[in-house]
């Protein structure tokens, strides 16, 4: 593969092969993830793909459990 400039960014192409297994379609969202010499590319799942584990969830959280956006952003 070659690495080309895309506006102001390098970009390469996907081999079809790869696109495939991984179910790729265009719009899809990718991780690319550095190894030891390697790069790792994984496909993030979509909201329809994430939304029924959520759903399992609802309503399950102890009723001593308080979820806090301030404390989710905490550093």
């Amino acid at each position: 593969m070659r690495v080309a400039i895309w506006g102001s960014s390098l970009a390469v192409r996907l081999p079809t092969g790869l696109v495939r297994e991984l179910g790729l379609k265009a719009g899809d969202h990718i991780d690319l993830v550095k190894g030891d010499g390697t790069i790792l590319v994984r496909r993030q799942p979509s909201a329809d793909e994430v939304l029924p584990g959520l759903r399992r969830f609802r309503g399950k959280l102890p009723k001593d459990v308080r979820l806090s956006r301030d404390a989710a952003h905490e550093r």
